[in-house]
């Protein structure tokens, strides 16, 4: 495949409401390329979970997709009926949530949940299922996978439960396995080891990964680009060297210098001032002025679009200049 694995286009989720209608996600783009680690980043509120439950169609409702278009390899699936929806992502797109209790049923054990669902999307016979899916538990790391197919989730811990987790993601071999917060329920001791164990599954099935997290240390070690969002829209999307180690929009500027260094002492760490806003409250102009150390007229008055610097793309009217010599070059 030469295209995109996954492109959206201008995505808008709203959430009406008796007093008006709410804009959680206001022209969302980007796409990921086969193989590709996509790291969405952004403080709680700024829209992560909302842009991937969109994305494969499980917005709670009221929430409603108002605009835009999700393709996946080619083909457009946000305007899909819910039960062909419900058939392609299990058989084209994997998931990964945060708390990895939520996932698996408590009443069956984890060989069951594998078998089930690799005999649904690959049509596999009851003993190559269970052979499948032995040889996807030990993939993931799980000791003694032959015998402890047939234990319950309640009898793995956090870490194993979510590469059990993984390991249904990859059932069906998608193209693009979703991840919101894989980490967020485990130890930092384990948090390393599942990362590592999603990355390389993902590696050797080929399937692109759109990693959510508000974790930075976990966007540079795993992901290629990342996308920094904020109130709703994309700050910054570029090669994840470039946005951690020359971040252009301020915000991004502020998550950076809010991470701690191991080779050299900060006296004091970055703080972003004020929080993030309320959807019935996001400013006029740029969302982020009345937080942003550099505001200036104009960005109280007028909402930039994403413009190209260097390798990524940054909507900053601070960056104006140097997308104009960008475009003309």
């Amino acid at each position: 495949m030469t295209g995109p694995v996954l492109s959206v286009r201008g995505l808008k989720v709203e959430f009406p409401t008796r007093r008006g209608t709410l804009r959680a996600i206001d022209d969302v783009s980007f796409d990921i390329a086969p193989g590709e680690v996509l790291g969405v980043v952004g403080e709680s509120g700024a829209g992560k979970s909302l842009t991937g439950a969109a994305i494969i169609g499980l917005l709670d409702p009221p929430g409603r997709i108002a605009g835009g278009e999700v393709h996946l390899e080619g083909r457009r699936i946000d305007t899909l009926p819910p039960d062909e929806m419900r058939r392609l992502r299990g058989r084209r797109i994997g998931m990964v949530f945060q708390d990895p209790l939520t996932s698996l049923n408590p009443l069956y054990t984890v060989g069951r949940q594998l078998t089930e669902t690799i005999r649904t999307h690959l049509g596999l016979g009851a003993r190559a299922a269970r052979r499948r899916a032995v040889e996807l538990l030990d993939e993931v790391g799980i000791p003694a996978a032959a015998s402890r197919i047939d234990a319950y989730p309640h009898q793995f811990s956090g870490g194993m439960r979510q590469r059990v987790v993984i390991a249904l993601a990859l059932a069906a071999d998608p193209v693009l396995v979703v991840a919101d917060e894989p980490t967020t329920a485990l130890d930092v001791s384990v948090q390393a080891q599942v990362i590592n164990v999603l990355k390389r599954m993902c590696r050797d099935h080929g399937a692109s990964v759109m990693l959510i997290t508000h974790d930075m240390g976990v966007i540079a070690e795993t992901a290629d680009r990342v996308a920094v969002l904020y109130a709703g829209r994309i700050a910054e999307i570029g090669p994840v060297r470039s946005v951690v180690r020359q971040p252009l929009h301020p915000y991004t500027v502020g998550l950076m210098g809010s991470i701690p260094k191991l080779d050299h002492a900060e006296p004091r760490l970055t703080q972003i001032p004020g929080a993030m806003p309320r959807l019935d409250a996001i400013p006029t102009g740029c969302p982020f002025n009345p937080r942003c150390p550099e505001v200036f007229d104009k960005c109280r008055t007028v909402r930039p679009d994403a413009m190209p610097v260097r390798d990524s793309r940054v909507a900053c009217w601070l960056h104006e200049g140097a997308a104009r010599a960008s475009a003309a070059a």
